[in-house]
């Protein structure tokens, strides 16, 4: 494996836009973060006619300005890395893309508006920018607790929906239509908002029988709302080490934010010289 030979500029943009490991990362990362909060708080005050009649160009002017850097930023990420693809369609390079273009789209194509709304998208870009180092170990370590929690809250989620089931369906036979249990599917739908404990009020039961019936599945949803919760809480416990990657079969240990320039691949081991993956340089010294 030899050295890569992108040329310095691209190498330092690079790891100031993907890394959070250099100050020059993390300053990025602040403004990105303040930006699209901005952005966000823009989208929400918009929606209000009061205050939009007031400030609207101000507004636009603002949303230009961020929408401006986006783009600066989209194209940056493009251009850094040997593998435009890599970026272009993976999950934030979409999120990046669907929450930047709407912007234009109003300006050069009448009554397209609504899709301004689609900026909040650019929220669940927050995911990326905080991978600073302090959180990297963490993050992991709730990423996976939630994985080996998957099939334990999925027996349990199938476990409750028969339950809605059959309570919904008795539900159905001892309160009746007259009472607004128009079918058992209804019937079904006031289970569920009974038994985690929403209670919109449009069905109620009247009689006796069905009254207690439904205390007793309020009372079980408090328990069954802590269920999900102790389980992830379990083996999130049961993870207590440094954030670990597994390559060639060994665990490693995992704290930084290195990112392949080549095919973006993440998690390298803290002492790696080289991408796990394609075996591209990762030096970041110009």
């Amino acid at each position: 494996m030899t050295k890569d030979s992108t040329s310095p500029w691209r190498k330092k943009l690079h790891d100031i836009i993907y890394e959070a490991d250099t100050p020059a990362g993390k300053l990025f990362d602040v403004v990105l973060l303040i930006l699209i909060l901005a952005s966000i708080a823009l989208v929400m005050l918009e929606s209000v006619k009061s205050i939009d009649a007031r400030f609207h160009d101000y507004f636009e002017i603002g949303e230009w300005i961020i929408t401006i850097f986006f783009t600066l930023e989209y194209f940056a990420r493009i251009v850094t890395i040997k593998k435009p693809s890599t970026y272009i369609f993976s999950f934030y390079g979409l999120i990046d893309f669907f929450s930047t273009i709407p912007q234009y789209l109003a300006f050069f194509f009448i009554g397209s508006n609504a899709l301004l709304t689609v900026r909040a998208l650019r929220l669940l870009r927050v995911f990326r920018i905080l991978k600073i180092t302090r959180y990297v170990g963490e993050s992991n370590k709730l990423s996976r607790a939630l994985k080996d929690s998957r099939a334990k809250i999925s027996i349990f989620l199938f476990a409750v929906l028969i339950l809605c089931i059959i309570a919904g369906t008795i539900m159905y036979m001892v309160e009746g239509e007259e009472s607004g249990f128009t079918s058992i599917p209804v019937s079904v739908y006031w289970c569920i908002v009974t038994l985690t404990t929403v209670g919109f009020g449009d069905i109620a039961p009247v009689t006796p029988l069905g009254q207690f019936i439904a205390a007793l599945i309020m009372i079980l949803g408090y328990g069954i709302i802590a269920v999900p919760t102790g389980i992830v809480s379990a083996e999130y416990a049961k993870d207590m080490e440094p954030s670990k990657v597994t390559i060639d079969g060994e665990d490693y240990v995992h704290m930084n934010t290195q990112c392949c320039q080549n095919c973006n691949a993440k998690k390298h081991r803290d002492d790696a010289e080289f991408c796990h993956k394609c075996g591209n340089s990762l030096d970041r010294d110009f």
